[in-house]
């Protein structure tokens, strides 16, 4: 079958790759189509430090061809969106709610693919760069056949992470302000979700003026092409203040923006070693730093609740799918999202 591998030094678009049947909770998917996140060019470039050979790929959505032993919840045909927590479900942070928090879900790449009788890894439990692939049945989250399978896509990892973000981490209140620095797709979900929230200021930050429409689009009240003419615009600095970038010298402007007790909640993925510094005398009016795992989420309870917000019209998904490739075009796809041309391209099965 075909999929996106990465050997350490090239990506390929291969055609010999194989998956084994699923076991004891596990479900096999058959990949519709696939969100291309930087997440998966950070394996590549070596922030995301992770081993190789690896099948790319960890937003997806798809069918469910075969389950196995005591998986209950879904079957063959269902349509379901994946995510990429593996948790446990017996720990104590999945028992209190927390599975991003769960240690079996982080750091822990199984190896369910071949490629000429060699192993391979699946990145992010997921590794929906493939035709099909073999997740623990918590990931497989069963969603509406009426919603199409590349916004669904989506759900799994921008939709999860960005509007997580606000509603589960930052917890943002009606009312509030909120900056956002960077509207790539996590960034454009970040606006979506301060606007489900309520937010009454959203004010979105991008070197590209040529995503002021998309911004707009997804909630923004205001778009500035720095932070430099926030205070303008909110003179006693934001509430709530989202990098979504993954750079230091962004993580400093989202904390030196804030109000009292506002919150700078950290989303882009920087170097593994990197580090950013911040003023201790300016967190002493009840200031907060918030690191964000995946949104906060619980995909079983979440990816459900954005479906309904999709089908009211509420959580806008097709405008995130800029562009859809077949996987063949792999190498076009991932220019076009290093050149700023799309928020989210879509590969197709």
């Amino acid at each position: 079958m075909r999929g996106v591998v990465f050997d350490g030094k090239q990506i390929q678009v291969v055609d010999d790759l194989e998956v084994r049947e699923p076991g004891a909770g596990e479900v096999l998917v058959a990949i519709s189509a696939a969100g291309l996140c930087h997440s998966d060019l950070s394996v590549v470039d070596g922030t995301i430090p992770f081993p190789v050979p690896v099948v790319l790929g960890h937003e997806g959505a798809g069918v469910v061809e075969a389950v196995g032993v005591g998986v209950s919840h879904v079957a063959p045909g269902d349509h379901v969106a994946l995510s990429t927590l593996a948790n446990c479900g017996t720990c104590a942070e999945c028992d209190r709610g927390r599975p991003t928090m769960c240690r079996q879900a982080i750091g822990r790449p199984g190896k369910p693919f071949t490629r000429g009788g060699q192993p391979v890894y699946q990145f992010a439990s997921n590794s929906a760069f493939a035709e099909r692939t073999v997740v623990k049945a918590v990931q497989a989250v069963r969603i509406p056949k009426d919603i199409p399978l590349p916004s669904a896509a989506l759900i799994g990892c921008g939709v999860l992470t960005g509007v997580g973000a606000v509603l589960n981490r930052a917890r943002v209140d009606r009312g509030e302000s909120v900056v956002v620095i960077g509207t790539g797709g996590i960034g454009l979900n970040v606006l979506q979700g301060a606007r489900i929230a309520g937010a009454s200021r959203i004010v979105a930050v991008d070197a590209n003026p040529a995503k002021e429409e998309a911004a707009r689009k997804f909630g923004a009240t205001d778009f500035l092409k720095s932070t430099e003419g926030v205070r303008d615009l909110l003179p006693t600095g934001a509430d709530h203040v989202f990098e979504c970038v993954g750079r230091v010298e962004l993580v400093r402007q989202a904390v030196d923006l804030l109000d009292r007790h506002g919150q700078a909640i950290l989303l882009g993925t920087a170097p593994a070693t990197a580090e950013a510094s911040f003023l201790v005398s300016s967190m002493f009016l009840d200031k907060s730093i918030l690191g964000c795992r995946y949104g906060s989420s619980r995909p079983q309870r979440d990816i459900p609740l954005y479906t309904q917000l999709y089908r009211q019209g509420r959580l806008l998904l097709d405008e995130l799918v800029t562009r859809t490739y077949p996987v063949e075009d792999f190498e076009k796809a991932v220019g076009d999202l290093e050149a700023g041309r799309v928020a989210r391209g879509v590969l197709t099965f």
